[in-house]
């Protein structure tokens, strides 16, 4: 079976209090304090004693933490307001008015265990609370999480952010169904290498494996060793038939990009190969109109006219090979050479969005 039959054959995805015996609760107390730590700890409710439908009787939930741990969260029980309450992640909503309205009809809380008292709180519900108020999760933290779904948005595979700000230079790569082009920047955003390859044979015939093997290999010898070889992700649908055979063959080279290029994943499994989200490029250069990506020619164009007339432009071409890249983008006006710009435009992106996180 060839590679493309290969492929297509991978197409086919609240309630009356129960007591416990006093003597349990000594155990489980005994077990968490018989190692003392000079930090203190986030208390993890221990499910097999309660389910979640069960409340303590008792003062267990205030034998889980200090009294100085037990004053700070009780003053935040009776003093925050409705909205400093929903800062704290798992207050959010109705649990947070829940709290006010409860204080306001019954006064203030007096232990944590008349927590439970209060609509949606249960006894693990409870403890949790308690752990996330004494320890919020900071700005830094938060910002750090939100990085880290945005960048799983952006781009294929996960990737540690320690890494991409590491780099030195990346390969952006676009493809289409006749032709390749590709990028080269370094992190000071200058432009290394930029050209385009025909290739009109793939689509050709019957998707023929070895046709494909001997086109990308030719063009993967003429691109420039780099640490990230970015490449474009479309996002066609695959609802719609009449796209399948562009489709398969965007996966075919795909595939072999991340085949060939990869080259020492065998040896430490450190991808070096990136799909990025088309879309997201789009919205990151103000290109889209609803679903549909425009031209990125006349922003390209700008932004070589800005490396010769600014002092510090978003983008650095070489001197020597402005009048060239004109003279490229002149020619290939009439063909529509998407990929040209569009190589440029994602690497500019890569840069802004996954590595220096930064807007212009």
């Amino acid at each position: 079976m060839n590679f493309p039959s290969l492929l297509l054959a991978g197409v086919r995805w609240r309630c009356c209090p129960a007591p416990l015996r006093s003597s349990l609760f000594q155990a489980l107390h005994s077990s968490c304090c018989r190692e003392k730590s000079t930090a203190p700890t986030k208390i993890i409710p221990n499910v097999a004693f309660c389910g979640e439908n069960t409340k303590e009787s008792g003062n267990a939930l205030d034998k889980f933490f200090s009294s100085e741990q037990q004053a700070s969260i009780l003053r935040v029980l009776n003093t925050a307001s409705n909205k400093e309450l929903e800062a704290f992640k798992l207050l959010r909503g109705r649990k947070a008015t829940n709290i006010v309205e409860h204080r306001e009809k019954f006064g203030p809380f007096q232990n944590l265990e008349s927590l439970m008292n209060v609509p949606l709180f249960q006894y693990k519900t409870t403890i949790q609370v308690c752990n996330s108020i004494l320890f919020p999760e900071t700005k830094k933290k938060k910002r750090k999480l939100q990085e880290n779904r945005l960048l799983g948005k952006l781009i294929k595979p996960d990737i540690g952010r320690e890494r991409l700000k590491a780099l030195n230079s990346i390969v952006s790569i676009v493809f289409g169904t006749r032709r390749i082009a590709w990028a080269h920047l370094d992190r000071k955003m200058a432009v290394l290498d930029w050209q385009q390859d025909e290739r009109c044979r793939m689509m050709k015939g019957t998707y023929l494996s070895s046709v494909y093997l001997e086109e990308m290999s030719l063009v993967v010898s003429k691109m420039p060793k780099a640490d990230f070889y970015i490449l474009e992700k479309t996002g066609l649908p695959i609802q719609n038939s009449s796209l399948f055979p562009i489709l398969l063959h965007f996966h075919i080279v795909e595939a072999m990009l991340y085949t060939l290029l990869n080259k020492t994943f065998a040896q430490d499994g450190q991808h070096q190969v990136l799909s990025m989200n088309r879309n997201a490029v789009g919205k990151h250069f103000e290109l889209m109109i609803g679903d549909t990506r425009t031209s990125g020619k006349e922003l390209v164009k700008q932004f070589l006219s800005e490396s010769v007339l600014k002092a510090e432009p978003r983008v650095f071409f070489p001197s020597d090979k402005v009048v060239q890249y004109r003279q490229m983008i002149s020619s290939t006006e009439q063909n529509r050479v998407e990929e040209l710009y569009d190589s440029l435009l994602q690497a500019i992106a890569f840069y802004e969005l996954a590595v220096f996180d930064t807007e212009p």
